[in-house]
């Protein structure tokens, strides 16, 4: 059995809720990264994606100066643990048509696993474990 520990992102970028859109797009621009989780001290709120920023906030005409983070925050993310299953971690992926998921040891953040990363790990001759393997084109 592969875990979720092995393969998962541990490059982690968190940020508070009370953060602006811009803070984040430009700490998403700046680790060439698609996402960061929305965290409350200690705590996991939430996840916010290049695409939230896009279609919760700047489409519906929020000013990404002025927007926090926990105005379009995905809530109730649905998490894993390091040792769990690869392919339970899919599953969940699947059922909940989520990307990413947010993994907790001990209530504590401590990776990320996406969809990209099981492709690497579970296929990695398919199209999706190509793109997600190559360098970020900024």
């Amino acid at each position: 059995m592969t875990t979720v520990g092995e393969f998962m992102t541990t490059r982690l970028v968190t940020m508070d809720g009370s953060d602006t859109l811009i803070a984040a797009a430009q700490e998403m621009r700046d680790s060439a990264i698609g996402d960061v989780v929305v965290t409350d001290g200690d705590n996991v709120v939430g996840i916010v994606t290049d695409r939230d920023i896009t279609v919760r906030g700047v489409a519906e005409n929020m000013d990404p100066g002025s927007t926090r983070l926990n105005q379009i925050t995905t809530r109730d993310v649905i998490t894993v643990s390091q040792y769990d299953d690869a392919v339970a971690a899919a599953d969940l992926m699947r059922t909940y048509a989520v990307r990413r998921l947010p993994v907790i040891d001990d209530g504590r953040l401590v990776g990320l696993v996406s969809m990209g990363d099981l492709a690497v790990e579970r296929e990695p001759q398919s199209v999706l474990a190509d793109i997600s393997a190559d360098d970020p084109n900024n």
